[in-house]
């Protein structure tokens, strides 16, 4: 029997230039809009992305909506102590019983200043670091550890995905586990326009490879790309071709497959959009996709 896929969507925001009350703004969009989650990102040293702070973030999230799960995609556990971390989401919860779900990463700094900045070694060692301080930092959340973690909390609110869905599945504290899958996604009236609002970013993922700064974003009308080298504008492609985007028709026909091929219960919604009317019309587009077979 066929895997049957019914579309649930969540949306992330990294946090846009502009008044932090536009992320507020944002998750109260996609409350209405029927999203089931507002997660928001950890980024440091990035031009126009005040996200530095995730659970700080999640909390003012939280507090001016309603009924929409509100999270982190994820707090980076390498540059922080396990027992802070798990101090601050039992607060969340507690805060927010019912509401705060917490995804932890093993992300380091985007270039060595500030991988310096934050006190972090070099990358491989760092890698290596990560599974020694999940295992603490889930220990701290059961309450194995000598120091126990206040206010004290009944469940464990992290959810960490494995490199391959059934590593996942196998190791995952809950007994049916459900896999969450983060997309690039944009829909628009046509192909073109959907793609537009994803290329800024690819340009400038592209840009910061050479440049070792990850600049603002521009909307796609003002990127120069007559300034590209050939290699450029080919890595630009390939990021654009991992992502998923066009028509409404055609990005539920590709999501579809791709939920049902993995399987895939809901999709996080990613991309850094300037253009945020594009945006929420791609969002809206999205929507109506919701509860479909």
């Amino acid at each position: 029997m066929a895997t049957v896929v019914a579309m649930r969507f969540s949306g992330l925001d990294r946090g846009a230039a502009g008044p932090l009350s536009q992320v507020a703004e944002h998750a109260r969009h996609v409350e209405r809009l029927g999203f089931r989650r507002f997660l928001v990102a950890e980024h440091h040293g990035v031009p126009g992305i005040p996200a530095g702070q995730p659970g700080m973030l999640a909390a003012y999230v939280a507090a001016r909506t309603h009924r929409i799960r509100v999270g982190t995609a994820g707090i980076m556990l390498l540059n922080h102590a396990p027992f802070l971390v798990a101090e601050q989401l039992n607060l969340l919860e507690a805060l927010y019983p019912g509401r705060i779900d917490i995804g932890i990463g093993s992300s380091v700094g985007f270039t060595a200043p500030v991988r310096q900045a934050l006190r972090q070694g070099e990358p491989t060692e760092l890698k290596q670091r990560f599974e020694a301080e999940l295992a603490t930092l889930m220990r701290y959340l059961r309450g194995e550890e000598a120091v126990t973690v206040r206010p004290e909390y009944a469940g464990t609110p992290v959810a960490t995905q494995e490199a391959a869905a059934r590593v996942y599945r196998e190791h995952a504290l809950a007994d049916a586990p459900p896999i969450i899958s983060s997309l690039n996604i944009a829909a628009a009236d046509t192909a073109a326009a959907a793609r537009d609002l994803l290329l800024p970013e690819a340009y400038a993922k592209v840009r910061a490879q050479s440049t070792g700064e990850f600049a603002p974003l521009r909307p796609a009308g003002e990127l120069d790309m007559d300034a590209l080298t050939g290699q450029q504008r080919r890595r630009i492609e390939e990021a654009l071709a991992h992502d998923v985007w066009g028509t409404v028709e055609g990005v539920g026909e590709e999501l579809r497959g791709v939920g049902k091929r993995l399987g895939i219960s809901e999709f996080v919604v990613t991309g850094d959009m300037p253009d945020v009317a594009g945006r929420a019309r791609s969002e809206e587009l999205l929507a109506s996709l919701q509860g479909e077979n």
